[in-house]
C-alpha cells in the first residue's frame, strides 16, 4: 500500500547506475547525503510500497515513491479539529494558514499529516481541497475500498458546499445573485483571473448580515475552480477581508496570523453513497 502523502516519480532516461544517482541528478537541489538518509529511513519505496536500498539498480521507467521533507519547517500555531470520523470518511475543521496536503514549504505542517498522525491511518486521502488561507471543513476518505463512491459525490456535483465570508457592502446589487464567468490562470502564476469566453465557474451569493464593519455573505460554489469564490467576490467589487491576492496581489506575501482571510468552509451536505442517508456537517469555527 502506497501512503497517500507519498510523491511519485517515473525515472527518466539517463546513464545512472542506481536509483540514488538518478534522484540526485533529477533533484539537484537536494544533497546526496539527504537522499541517503531517506533511503536509510525507508522513505524511498518501489511501486508496491516496499522500501528499497540506495544501491537499487536504475531502470528507465521504474516507478518510485518518496516523501517530501522540508528542513526547519515553520510550525502553524493553530489546531485542527475532527468534526466526524467513521470507517469510511473523516471530516475535519482546518484552521487558517494550514495547507490540506504537502506542497511548497509545508510538508509536516499540513492537515493530512496531522490527521494521519492523530488517527494512525495512512489511507487518509482528501476528497477535495480548500485554500491554505481558508478555514473550515475538509472531507477525507478513510477506506480505499469505498473511496471511489465518495469521490463521485464531488465529481458528479452531488454534494452541497456552503461558505461564509466577510467583505465590503454591495448595496447597489440585488441579492441573492449568481456570478458566472470564465476563470483561468493569471499573472503571477499563483492567482486566477476572469477573462471573456464561455463561463466555466458559477457561484451563488447571498447576504446573511449587514453591519457597518462589513457584510457577512453566504457563498455556494456550483463549480470548483481554484480561488473561485475569492475571484468572484473581488470582481463584484467586494474582495474578501484580508485577501492577500485579490483584487491585486499584495507585495508582502508572508503569513500574518493576526489577519486571516475571512473565508470559512461552513457546511457540507450530501446523500451518503453507501447508505443513502442524508448527511450534513457544520464547521465549529467562526470568522
Amino acid at each position: 500500500m502506497i501512503p497517500s502523502d507519498a510523491s511519485t516519480l517515473r525515472l527518466p532516461h539517463g546513464p545512472w547506475p542506481s536509483v540514488l544517482d538518478c534522484l540526485c541528478a533529477h533533484f539537484s537541489a537536494i544533497p546526496r547525503a539527504q537522499w541517503l538518509d531517506r533511503f536509510e529511513r525507508g522513505r524511498i519505496l518501489d511501486r508496491n510500497g516496499t522500501p528499497i536500498d540506495a544501491d537499487h539498480a536504475y531502470r528507465e521507467g521504474l516507478t518510485v515513491h518518496y516523501f517530501r521533507e522540508v528542513a526547519d519547517e515553520a510550525r502553524i500555531p493553530f489546531e485542527a479539529r475532527i468534526v466526524h470520523a467513521d470507517k469510511e470518511i473523516v471530516i475535519a475543521d482546518k484552521p487558517h494558514f494550514l495547507a490540506v496536503t504537502p506542497a511548497g514549504r509545508f510538508v509536516e505542517e499540513t492537515l493530512l499529516r496531522r490527521l494521519t498522525r492523530t488517527l494512525g491511518n495512512d489511507n487518509l486521502v482528501p476528497l477535495h481541497r480548500i485554500d491554505r488561507g481558508t478555514a473550515g471543513l475538509v472531507m477525507f476518505s478513510a477506506n480505499p475500498a469505498t473511496r471511489g463512491r465518495y469521490q463521485a459525490l464531488f465529481r458528479e456535483r452531488r454534494i452541497t458546499k456552503g461558505y461564509e465570508a466577510i467583505a465590503p457592502a454591495l448595496p447597489e446589487l440585488a441579492f441573492p445573485l449568481v456570478r458566472r464567468s470564465r476563470i483561468v490562470r493569471g499573472e503571477p502564476f499563483f492567482v486566477m483571473q476572469e477573462v471573456t469566453g464561455p463561463a466555466n465557474s458559477e457561484s451563488r451569493i447571498d447576504v446573511i448580515d449587514r453591519t457597518k464593519a462589513g457584510w457577512r455573505y453566504a457563498l455556494h460554489p456550483l463549480s470548483g475552480r481554484k480561488h473561485q469564490l475569492r475571484v468572484h467576490m473581488a470582481a463584484l467589487g467586494a474582495a474578501i477581508v484580508n485577501d492577500p491576492f485579490y483584487p491585486e496581489p499584495a507585495a508582502q506575501q508572508e503569513d500574518d496570523h493576526e489577519r486571516p482571510l475571512k473565508l470559512l468552509a461552513r457546511a457540507l451536505a450530501f446523500d451518503d453513497p453507501l447508505s443513502g442517508e442524508p448527511r450534513h456537517f457544520e464547521s465549529r469555527l467562526t470568522l
